[in-house]
């Protein structure tokens, strides 16, 4: 496809996920606040979105202010979170994160790319998710759900893994007001119809649009 055509499916692709999923809305249950999703993100990895939301209750009961959480025993966040895994870097980094919000920010969750990715633990996904989610800004959020997802409707090549790579190939298909939501939506349908072991192929609501099903049917009619 070129790239014309690959925007032209794109639109497609969302305007469809739009009336599946009217409400866009963030797997993490973070009540509104910029240093909750921040830190439930940082969580999130290689982690179930709700086992996050389930420890994150108690952890968030226990120490509901971002000061509070920044002025933790490490040992106590680490104890928390424990169910999360690899929970004593995860720890280290939401504990320094929240201290550098506090201090250096005011509090405030930064708005740009660039200091978003100066604070411990952030990387481009959780940068995108916070500029999406709390400032509105285009942004996508390339998770395992994104990734695998736009290469079987062909918007790259199925291999492609590299989350930064997608992030720029998917924000050059995708319109910008329309990104963040975009996210949600391709996650809630990977969870949902397109999952990773056993896809529903026959039943996607998507199958008209999916370059997977099209190798499928060329390959079916080669056969005959």
């Amino acid at each position: 496809m070129t790239k014309a055509q690959k925007i032209a499916r794109m639109t497609e692709i969302v305007a469809a996920l739009e009336e599946i999923y009217p409400d866009a809305i963030c797997a993490l249950e973070y009540g509104g606040e910029a240093w909750r999703l921040l830190v439930m993100a940082r969580l999130s990895a290689q982690c179930t979105d709700a086992r996050v939301n389930l420890v994150c209750r108690e952890l968030f009961s226990v120490y509901p202010t971002l000061s509070e959480l920044a002025d933790a025993p490490l040992e106590s966040i680490e104890d928390l979170i424990r169910p999360c895994g690899l929970f004593r870097t995860k720890a280290q980094s939401i504990k320094e994160a929240c201290t550098i919000i506090r201090d250096k920010y005011d509090g405030r969750v930064p708005d740009t790319m660039e200091e978003l990715l100066s604070l411990p633990g952030v990387g481009r996904k959780i940068a995108n998710l916070l500029l999406g989610d709390i400032y509105g800004l285009p942004g996508i959020v390339a998770d395992t759900h994104c990734i695998r997802i736009g290469g079987r409707l062909g918007m790259y090549d199925p291999s492609l893994k590299d989350p930064h790579k997608v992030e720029k190939i998917l924000s050059e298909l995708v319109a910008p007001e329309k990104q963040s939501d975009f996210c949600h939506r391709i996650v809630q349908f990977g969870r949902d119809t397109c999952s990773a072991r056993t896809p529903t192929c026959d039943s996607c609501p998507l199958a008209s649009l999916c370059e997977k099903q099209f190798e499928k049917a060329k390959k079916s009619t080669a056969k005959k």
